[in-house]
């Protein structure tokens, strides 16, 4: 049995997070996804809590055919102890899947087997690219699984990135 895991702060969870989750599911039995900076929401760069990003993952994954595990991990913002935490908060895995250079680091030196997923049509599937497009009025719909849309909608979440910003022009104008 194998067990992979894979980490993101998912705000939101999008196409190209399914992409790479599908993937991995065709090597993996099972997948542990780390929620990252759990603890933060209502923010430009985090607008979505961590139970909101856990309920977008798993309906999108109820296709995926694999067993997966999603589990919050707030950030304890040192470094040379984060993979111990992630692994005290996580089940056992074996593979780390990541193209974050930081984690890919971080696990490297200890000792862990670190594979980076190629990225899927990264200019326009990145969250800060729909966080953009959702506060500007553009389509962003495409961008996401059916399943995240409905959660989008169900908690008013377009309105309340487009609330976060108002005063914060850097997403807006793209300064």
């Amino acid at each position: 049995m194998t067990r992979a895991f894979y980490i993101g702060r998912f705000q939101p969870y999008h196409n190209g997070h399914q992409y790479v989750l599908e993937s991995i599911a065709e090597t993996a039995d099972e997948i542990v996804i780390g929620v990252g900076s759990a603890q933060l929401s209502h923010e430009p760069s985090n607008p979505y809590t961590a139970g909101e990003r856990v309920l977008m993952i798993t309906t999108a994954l109820e296709s995926v055919g694999c067993r997966a595990y999603v589990i919050p991990i707030e950030d304890i913002k040192r470094n040379a102890l984060w993979v111990a935490h992630v692994r005290s908060m996580t089940p056992p895995f074996d593979t780390i899947y990541s193209s974050n250079p930081l984690v890919v680091r971080l696990f490297q030196e200890e000792g862990a087997t670190v594979l980076s997923p190629a990225m899927y049509e990264r200019d326009s599937h990145s969250g800060t690219e729909i966080r953009r497009r959702m506060v500007r009025g553009d389509t962003w719909e495409h961008l996401v699984p059916a399943s995240v849309i409905r959660v989008i909608h169900e908690i008013d979440g377009v309105e309340r990135l487009r609330q976060i910003v108002r005063n914060d022009c850097d997403i807006i104008t793209g300064e």
